[in-house]
């Protein structure tokens, strides 16, 4: 079954979300809203990856290499100053909107092989994750007047 790639897909890609979400909010520890809030966040996709391990077992992972491939080339490390905030906000929302579409696919899924359980993970950690999108765009909002107009 071609699900166990959206699976594995998924579960990384939830992973590299978390960590992505920590490395941000060390790197900008002096944003105490962003620190705290990311590190949160990083919890809930923690949280997003115990969830989807039960269907793991059930389905298999076959691990792609995309979330990697873009935690590595956009998260490498955190930056300084304000642009470097927002562009590491960019990043994030960037990779949690691959985890996004990648829950609904895998809530197709669930919907045409009838499976109950992964159609309540999905619904939960896409739930999650949405509201992981709605900060980041709201925060996004808030520093790019400050990094891009401010002297």
């Amino acid at each position: 079954m071609r699900l166990a790639t959206y699976v594995g897909l998924q579960h990384t890609a939830s992973r590299t979300l978390a960590d992505a979400f920590r490395q941000v909010a060390d790197g900008h520890a002096a944003e105490p809203d962003v620190h705290f809030l990311c590190h949160t966040l990083a919890r809930m996709s923690d949280a997003h990856v115990d969830r989807l391990a039960p269907v793991a077992d059930r389905y298999g992972e076959q691990r792609e290499d995309e979330p990697e491939r873009l935690h590595a080339d956009g998260l490498s490390r955190s930056r300084s100053g304000g642009v470097g905030l927002l562009r590491d906000l960019q990043d994030l929302y960037t990779l949690a909107s691959f985890v996004d579409i990648t829950w609904t696919v895998l809530g197709q899924a669930a919907q045409g092989t009838r499976d109950r359980e992964l159609l309540d993970v999905v619904d939960t950690c896409k739930t999650g994750t949405q509201r992981q999108l709605k900060w980041l765009n709201t925060r996004i909002k808030q520093a790019a007047p400050q990094a891009l107009i401010a002297s």
